[in-house]
């Protein structure tokens, strides 16, 4: 099954094939589950909302329009459920940064695991919304076209997000203390 295409796969499993979505979870688990974690800046949180994510994609599997991309599809309520959860969260927590793992010498790990608690900081003082846009774009290489279509906004508003957020994000690493 590794090599069908995902329309194949949905097809199947709305034919009751559930090896078949078993398959399209394996295949976008991780991608997924890296990007909620780079929103909600909590690997508990990460896994469940990833998790989340599959349970109601599969429970709407009837919805999906075989003309999008079904990753496209996948991503939007994933990180709709991501930004909802950061909408119901009270406080934020940040990353641990025992997370972060690199066969770098030890002072270019401390440069890079300085440099991300950095970001992830100033990340965490930006609205969701700006800071999915961010996430979407620069940590995931989305184009400004598929993340209009996740986040179910004009591409206008992708642009002028981004263009709000990157100066938002400079603004708080300067305040923060980080220059580089």
């Amino acid at each position: 099954m590794k090599s069908l295409a995902d329309n194949t796969l949905v097809t199947l499993t709305l034919n009751g094939e559930l090896r078949a979505f078993e398959e399209l979870v394996e295949r976008y688990e991780k991608v997924l589950y890296n990007t909620v974690l780079k929103i909600v800046q909590d690997a508990d949180d990460a896994h469940d909302i990833t998790q989340a994510g599959f349970v109601k994609a599969y429970e709407n599997l009837k919805s999906y329009k075989p003309q999008h991309k079904f990753f496209s599809w996948l991503y939007r309520i994933v990180i709709n459920e991501s930004l909802n959860a950061l909408r119901s969260r009270k406080e934020t927590e940040e990353i641990d940064s025992a997370l972060m793992a690199s066969v770098k010498d030890p002072a270019e790990v401390y440069e890079d695991t300085e440099r991300e608690q950095y970001i992830d900081k100033a990340l965490q003082m930006l609205t969701p919304e700006n800071r999915a846009v961010v996430v979407l774009r620069h940590f995931q290489d989305l184009s400004y076209k598929e993340i209009a279509h996740i986040l179910d906004v004009p591409e206008k508003t992708v642009k002028s997000r981004l263009f709000t957020a990157r100066q938002l994000l400079k603004d708080r690493l300067l305040k923060l203390g980080y220059s580089q």
